[in-house]
């Protein structure tokens, strides 16, 4: 998430009443959870496994709970208590919950052409361009972007919250929800099937691609940069933060998990489970999702496995 202009680091210190180690002058543009953090952003971490991955990484500055850590030159450091709390105190500054009484928020733009049937519900600051059609029963929440010749189909929510926690099993609540504050990015052409469901990017943007079809009961997690022209079929689920790149398809029931790669114009049969990056241009099967053709001749070969044993046993 950007802020609506840079912040002096101070006044972030002063709002989580954090202890700044290194450039106290200095200016942050946003913030953003670590697989989307960018120079200038804020990123929190609060256990030791992932302090060098947080420091490493893109952010300027790290909320973090201890000063025992090496900063990298050009990073700045907020030491607090509790980081997770920190971020949530931040989010909640910059982008509150805000009440909806109507159906179509007044902070909406609706491009012309566009047709919104009945009992959708339209959210705060959302943006939908021309000639889209949103079928009745349509949730389409805060600051999602639906670009222009859109057609999402009836029982659809866009821009549900992540399914994304802090879990610290040390607490009676083991997982505590990072708030979502990012959104999702619908482009042109795109069609939705009935009762998909696509969750905001946590703090960054969850992306559907141009020309993109998806049909009915597909859900897209949080992050997630689909690229163009890709088809889904009914019941795909892929979880967040994952890139499917131009032209894949996707069959029935296929289930892809999270922060992995499909490269461009690859094919994934029906029902198979994708647990690892896939390389583009070639057609996969099974789980875990291999070679369709080598897939296949597996599969004759453990039909015939009876028939050999019965071999062995005569011999």
């Amino acid at each position: 998430m950007n802020f609506p202009s840079p912040i002096a680091i101070q006044w972030i210190a002063n709002l989580i009443d954090a202890e700044i180690v290194g450039n106290t002058d200095a200016f942050t543009t946003g913030i953003n959870e670590i697989h989307k953090v960018e120079t200038g952003d804020l990123c929190f971490v609060d256990h030791p496994k992932y302090y060098s991955k947080c420091l490493e990484s893109n952010a300027t500055f790290i909320i973090i709970n201890t000063k025992d850590v090496t900063i990298p030159t050009g990073k700045t450091i907020l030491v607090v208590a509790e980081p997770f709390d920190a971020y949530l105190k931040i989010v909640q500054h910059f982008r509150p919950f805000v009440p909806q009484s109507n159906s179509i928020s007044s902070t909406s733009i609706i491009g012309e052409g566009s047709y919104i049937m009945p009992n959708t519900f339209i959210g705060n600051h959302v943006k939908i361009g021309k000639n889209c059609l949103i079928h009745p029963n349509v949730s389409i929440l805060d600051y999602s972007e639906i670009g222009d010749n859109v057609v999402i189909q009836s029982g659809s929510v866009i821009g549900s919250d992540a399914f994304y926690y802090n879990t610290k099993k040390t607490r009676a609540i083991w997982y505590k929800k990072m708030v979502s504050c990012g959104k999702v990015i619908i482009q042109d052409d795109v069609e939705i099937g009935a009762g998909c469901t696509i969750d905001r990017g946590v703090t960054a943007s969850t992306i559907i691609g141009s020309g993109t079809k998806m049909d009915n009961m597909v859900h897209i997690g949080h992050d997630t940069v689909v690229g163009k022209n890709c088809l889904f079929a009914a019941q795909v689920g892929i979880a967040g933060a994952t890139i499917i790149e131009d032209g894949v398809t996707l069959w029935g029931q296929v289930g892809v998990s999270k922060t992995l790669t499909i490269g461009a114009n690859a094919v994934v049969l029906a029902q198979s489970g994708v647990p690892s990056s896939l390389k583009g241009g070639k057609v996969y099967f099974g789980y875990p999702a291999e070679d369709a053709s080598i897939k296949r001749r597996e599969l004759v070969w453990i039909k015939r496995i009876p028939e050999l044993w019965k071999k062995v046993m005569e011999l």
